[in-house]
């Protein structure tokens, strides 16, 4: 019974740790705010071919996004949702130079990222607007915003 009673305390403690730490890590907060929380800016130093999630809290709803460079250099960003399977909240996983979502299993190319949805009512990474200022990659709070039925 004490066996059963310490797996439940510590399973009970990782769970807390869990929600706490937003996922051990899984979607990071490197990014910063400027201008009275109008943009959202990350370190181009931070962003590599390996995505990076990032989260936007917004009225108690996190809205994730990824960022990520093409083999062209160029910096991609987007929802960690589609215009079609956000309702599933699955969100994309990489894998090599294709984002995959966990949902439908269909597969972007990184290179193609960073527009409106191509084939409308289908999925497709939800367009998140960028630019880069300086060493930073700026996005506008009103563009998260924006996207915020996607996890809401």
């Amino acid at each position: 019974m004490k066996k059963i009673l310490l797996v439940g305390i510590c399973i009970a403690t990782l769970i807390i740790i869990l929600i706490f730490t937003k996922g051990f890590g899984l979607f990071t907060a490197t990014g910063s705010f400027l201008k009275n929380n109008e943009e959202f800016k990350i370190p181009l130093s931070d962003i590599s071919e390996n995505a990076k999630w990032y989260e936007y809290e917004s009225s108690g709803v996190a809205i994730r996004f990824f960022a990520v460079k093409a083999s062209d250099g160029s910096i991609k960003t987007a929802f960690d949702a589609c215009d079609v399977c956000y309702r599933y909240k699955k969100g994309y996983r990489q894998e090599g130079d294709y984002m995959v979502c966990n949902n439908c299993g269909r597969r972007f190319l990184i290179n193609n990222l960073g527009t409106e949805n191509k084939n409308i009512g289908g999925c497709w990474p939800g367009y998140l607007p960028s630019k880069i200022d300086g060493q930073y990659l700026i996005i506008k709070t009103s563009d998260l915003e924006n996207g915020r039925w996607r996890f809401a």
